[in-house]
């Protein structure tokens, strides 16, 4: 009978801390959240300054549009598209995009490869290395915008990066949790960003521990 009763009262205690810890990662997921989003811009950005090179993640018409704008202004030497689907060419998007043909031609270099912004910030790190770049401007969406900058910023840890969101009418119009679309939108970018940073720091741990490794192989 002592016995039963010491059970019941370690499950209770169990199932109090289980659910306390429930509670509190609930509490730091909201928290995350609503730091997230006041992060998000809801007005583009007048850039003081420029860099070396300009990538633009690939999503919309406008992101491609403000990029050329900026490489157009001087505001980067060079510009990246990244995640262009297979088989457009500079032609292309100059019939979408009007005014940009000559930077089109001698300026912009299109990635096809990547699928996802993991991808388009491992392009990114290729194109920079083989230029030379050590700072680029980063052209997307607000929404994505801290996801793209941790992916970029994990590739690239020395180099200078400078977010240029691109807000839609949408945001700038209403606010994100007026209209269900644009929540959705909002919540699913927050947990790709936790994964991506979830991502990052196991990826760091097998870094250090592979040198780690041969540091001992070489004593």
């Amino acid at each position: 009978m002592m016995l039963s009763l010491r059970t019941a009262v370690r499950t209770r205690r169990i199932r109090s801390a289980g659910l306390k810890l429930a509670a509190l990662g609930v509490l730091l997921l909201l928290a995350g959240f609503a730091y997230f989003v006041l992060l998000l811009p809801n007005e583009e950005v007048a850039l003081d300054r420029g860099a070396d090179g300009i990538v633009v993640l690939t999503g919309g018409t406008s992101r491609v549009s403000d990029a050329l704008e900026l490489l157009s202004s001087g505001r980067g030497k060079r510009l990246l598209i990244t995640g262009v689907f297979p088989g457009t060419t500079t032609g292309d998007i100059a019939h979408e995009v009007v005014n940009y043909d000559r930077l089109l031609a001698c300026c912009v270099d299109l990635d096809y490869s990547a699928l996802n912004t993991l991808g388009n910030a491992v392009q990114a790190r290729r194109w920079a290395l083989e230029h030379g770049f050590h700072s680029l401007i980063v052209v997307t969406s607000a929404y994505h915008m801290p996801r793209a900058l941790a992916e970029l910023a994990h590739q690239l840890p020395d180099a200078a990066l400078i977010p240029f969101p691109v807000v839609s009418d949408r945001l700038r119009i209403e606010p994100w949790w007026s209209n269900g679309a644009t929540t959705r939108l909002v919540l699913s970018e927050y947990l790709k960003y936790l994964a991506a940073k979830l991502r990052m720091r196991f990826d760091s741990f097998a870094e250090m521990g592979g040198a780690r490794a041969q540091t001992r192989r070489s004593a």
